[in-house]
């Protein structure tokens, strides 16, 4: 079975940046709950921090992990054709 790498990195660069909206909106919020989740996933004490949202950090990060989302799943249906032999 034949990865359009395209179609694949399109869509991934449309889900992440999708999360990255959602993501955003729950910082903009909701920002105590948030950083307590974040601290407890990178199992850290976050309480002294804080969040910094602006919106070109919003639009900035929204494009780069659009990108490298695609450009990853890209990558990753292109090797994965040719390690398969997909014709």
């Amino acid at each position: 079975m034949k990865i359009n790498p395209i179609k694949l990195g399109i869509s991934s660069a449309t889900v992440f940046a999708l999360f990255w909206v959602i993501c955003s909106a729950i910082v903009y919020f909701v920002p105590g709950q948030m950083m307590l989740m974040t601290g407890h996933m990178a199992h850290v004490n976050l309480s002294a921090m804080h969040w910094t949202l602006t919106w070109s950090g919003f639009f900035i990060g929204l494009v780069s992990w659009a990108g490298i989302a695609g450009v990853t799943a890209w990558l990753i249906a292109t090797i994965y054709n040719v390690v398969s032999g997909a014709d």
